[in-house]
């Protein structure tokens, strides 16, 4: 019995080496919160999509067998994870908001009383062209959001819309028509007229 578990420990530790920072126990949303810029690797694999049967909630393990990988994809997967973490430990880069549209986020804020409220930034399937982006100011921060924050305003970003959103700019336009907050994202294959919806 003492010589099975030794074995199965150490096919463990086989599979998860000490010095790996991912383990395919860990949950999808807790990877994308630490290494946002993961998140590009577990799209390509299918994992962490909105609406698809993957949950920020459920394990790497779980997302991966949902989606029909054999426990040697899983392994190898959760390798290609760990070695993108030694080549590039954080990019930092999830959201960015251009100093002017941080100023008018202030001044919004100011406006009506909430300057420690947040810009919650959240993608919605639906839309003109496949999801639309939602934009409004919440004081609450969920166990689940990244906060970042730029030109002393916050901006806060749920697991699920990260992958939609990662290395996205938010600016603000004046214009006499359609004046407002505008999001470029490099994940948005094709745009709607509206500016607000993406596919």
């Amino acid at each position: 019995m003492a010589e099975t578990q030794q074995v199965a420990k150490a096919q463990d530790s086989a599979i998860n080496p000490p010095e790996n920072k991912i383990t395919k126990d860990m949950t999808i949303g807790d990877v994308v919160k630490t290494y946002p810029h993961l998140a590009e690797i577990l799209l390509s694999h299918g994992v962490h999509c909105v609406g698809c049967g993957a949950r920020y909630f459920e394990t790497l393990e779980m997302g991966f067998k949902g989606h029909g990988m054999s426990d040697e994809q899983v392994d190898t997967v959760v390798q290609e994870l760990n070695a993108a973490i030694k080549d590039n430990p954080s990019d930092g880069t999830i959201v960015t908001l251009t100093e002017k549209a941080a100023g008018k986020l202030k001044e919004i804020l100011a406006k009506e009383n909430k300057t420690d409220y947040a810009l919650r930034v959240k993608v919605i399937k639906g839309g003109c062209a496949g999801y639309s982006y939602g934009l409004n100011v919440d004081k609450d921060v969920n166990p689940d959001d990244t906060v970042i924050e730029a030109f002393g305003v916050r901006l806060v970003v749920d697991a699920e819309s990260i992958p939609l959103v990662k290395g996205a700019k938010i600016d603000y336009v004046d214009a006499l028509q359609n004046a407002g907050f505008r999001i470029s994202n490099p994940n948005a294959s094709k745009s709607c007229g509206c500016g607000q919806s993406f596919h």
